[in-house]
């Protein structure tokens, strides 16, 4: 399985967020693909104020901190 993270360079929050994977995807064995909003201008529109925000392709899990109960929650549901 591979989540996404909307991230931007620049984002403290990113920054955060994506760190606070790390311990999830050792447990879980997920894949964490990290895409620049900022890259592209659709993501852009789509994600600007959102970011970071965590998928799981068209589902969003969260946005701005990583959620921890909604993550465990959507990682048990697809387990």
């Amino acid at each position: 399985m591979t989540l996404t993270l909307y991230f931007r360079e620049y984002c403290s929050l990113c920054h955060q967020m994506l760190a606070e994977l790390q311990p999830w995807q050792q447990q879980h064995g997920f894949a964490i693909d990290v895409v620049d909003v900022d890259a592209d201008p659709e993501l852009e529109a789509r994600f600007n104020e959102l970011v970071p925000v965590l998928m799981d392709g068209e589902r969003e899990i969260c946005h701005w901190r990583l959620d921890a109960a909604r993550l465990a929650a959507h990682l048990g549901e697809i387990g």
